[in-house]
């Protein structure tokens, strides 16, 4: 779409719009909502609820059975919309659909830092320029619903892996979770991990879904809300692979959506720029029970990708658990490239007049341009910090997030610092890839003092020890990542004179431009081990105590 769609509001508040493409119709019908949406991002955690029409339906027909069926109250909780689907282009209706229809939907799809009523606007930041509009919807929370003629063509094209624009370019784009009502066909997966919920099908039907997946769900008849809650909506799919989703409250865990004020700075270059002060929002997670008793918590302070958003980084990259497990504070960033390093640490001031936070145990963390913002507080602010961990990201030494010279560059204040980057990656992350990278590496060696800060050149990787990083560290250790088949964390340790550690740089085999769970934890690991003490020194980093930590594992 060149132009955010028309939107027509209800009484009942709810609003909706309908665009045509070249393989089909969407109506999108979004149900007024409580949450704080425009402040916060909710379009990652909310479910992309896809339907396929049987016949085409009018507006007021497509809203009365959102409405009916529970799908608009789904929608709500997650300030979601629904969408409908019909190949109106087609004069056999779904019989004459084109194949690829549902990857042609989700080159349509997108989230964005940029958003209104169920669309996504794309930006270019570097060109600062509005692009086109999408449809609003995750690629990893694709909930197919369909019934009979709609049923068959899902059986026919979708139960099986289908490649088109990921979240992060080309790949795996196979639906989560398919509700398939009324088949006249029977059905053939071509694997197993595609959740099916039969409703009203033959036994000849299920028995043929009971052989093919191990994840199925039958029905006599549709129960759309409760399946949702029990079955639909506790899967994801990250990249291809299918995952349960956590269900954070009822683990335990806290999860605030909030935001404060902050002064604008000179060298903000977002949004924001020619204002006095601006809001950021943010979500705050940490076990219910954490900080009873006036008991001071650390703080880890969390950014997201480009294009990604606060609630989207904290889940995926399984923080969330990693806090409930080792008692941490996690506060997650919304739209954090539209604040610099200055207005970041105004955000933490506030944090610490609402939550018991230790001064001396802040740390930060952030993927791709999430891992920039990092290194930004690494440059700039590295005294507030005991420990940083970016991942999957820089840019060149002296520049910030924002591609812009940082108004300050840390050339002498150690910050403990794990970096790590996907081995299969097919951005700059690691130093073999650009020789921005390798320059990064050295920096950190250098304000860090490690042994090591004569590394390779970037031109002669034929001559470089180690392929990815072109030297070795003093110390190697490999952790068996099994969130992963073939995946393994490789950990190189580079030690600062004999007995401390304050660097890690580490790569994830088998994995791409993303960051889960196990590197995570084992990043907390070693920042945890570090404190800023009131006198600026850095505590922590005994080496056989970080030796230990992971050859314990």
């Amino acid at each position: 779409m060149k132009a955010v769609p028309k939107v027509k509001s209800f009484e009942d508040g709810s609003k909706m719009w309908e665009e045509c493409f070249e393989e089909f119709t969407v109506k999108v019908y979004i149900p007024e909502s409580n949450l704080p949406k425009d402040i916060v991002n909710f379009g990652f955690r909310a479910p992309y609820l896809m339907i396929f029409e049987e016949k085409s339906q009018t507006w007021e027909e497509a809203k009365q059975y959102a409405d009916s069926n529970g799908f608009a109250k789904i929608a709500g909780e997650y300030a979601g919309s629904v969408c409908f689907f019909y190949p109106e282009q087609s004069a056999e209706g779904w019989k004459g659909a084109d194949k690829n229809l549902f990857a042609s939907i989700l080159s349509q799809s997108r989230i964005s830092q940029y958003y209104g009523d169920g669309y996504a606007i794309t930006y270019d930041r570097f060109a600062k320029k509005m692009g086109d509009c999408f449809i609003r919807g995750a690629v990893l929370r694709t909930y197919l619903y369909a019934k009979g003629e709609a049923a068959d063509y899902v059986a026919a094209n979708c139960l099986k892996t289908i490649q088109g624009d990921g979240l992060y370019g080309k790949g795996d784009i196979t639906p989560v979770c398919c509700t398939l009502e009324g088949l006249s066909i029977v059905p053939e997966l071509e694997r197993r991990d595609l959740p099916v919920v039969s409703v009203g099908n033959s036994e000849e039907v299920n028995d043929v879904l009971r052989k093919e997946t191990d994840h199925l769900l039958i029905r006599e008849r549709a129960e759309y809300e409760k399946d949702f809650r029990e079955f639909v909506g506790t899967y994801r799919r990250m990249m291809g692979h299918l995952e349960k989703e956590p269900d954070l409250e009822a683990m335990g865990m806290k999860v605030e959506p909030s935001f404060c004020v902050v002064t604008t700075t000179p060298d903000n270059r977002g949004d924001d720029r020619d204002t006095t002060s601006h809001s950021i929002g943010y979500v705050a997670y940490y076990k219910k029970d954490i900080m009873r008793d006036g008991r001071k918590v650390p703080l880890l302070m969390c950014f997201h990708g480009s294009g990604d958003s606060a609630m989207c980084m904290a889940s995926l990259s399984g923080w969330t658990l990693v806090a409930r497990k080792y008692d941490f504070l996690l506060v997650s960033v919304e739209n954090h490239l539209n604040s610099t390093a200055t207005e970041t640490m105004e955000l933490i001031e506030h944090l610490k007049t609402v939550y018991n936070i230790d001064e001396q145990r802040i740390y930060a963390s952030g993927f791709s341009m999430g891992g920039c913002k990092s290194w930004d507080l690494f440059q700039e602010y590295p005294e507030k910090f005991a420990a940083v961990a970016p991942m999957d990201a820089t840019f060149d030494v002296g520049l910030n997030a924002s591609g812009e010279p940082a108004p300050h560059v840390n050339r002498s204040t150690m910050l403990p610092v794990f970096y790590a980057g996907g081995e299969i990656t097919p951005l700059p992350e690691l130093p073999f890839q650009e020789l921005k990278c390798l320059n990064r590496m050295k920096y950190v060696c250098q304000v860090n003092q490690t042994d090591i800060q004569s590394l390779a050149e970037f031109d002669r990787q034929e001559l470089w020890e180690d392929p990815i990083w072109s030297v070795r560290g003093n110390y190697r250790i490999e952790l068996v990542n099994r969130e992963r088949e073939n995946s393994v964390l490789t950990l190189n340790l580079f030690t600062t004179g004999k007995d401390h550690c304050y660097c890690i740089f580490a790569c994830v085999g088998n994995q791409g431009h993303e960051v889960r769970y196990h590197t995570c934890e084992n990043a907390w690991k070693f920042l945890s081990d570090f404190r800023r003490l009131p006198d600026g020194r850095i505590e922590g980093g005994d080496l056989d105590r970080v030796l230990a930590m992971y050859r314990d594992n």
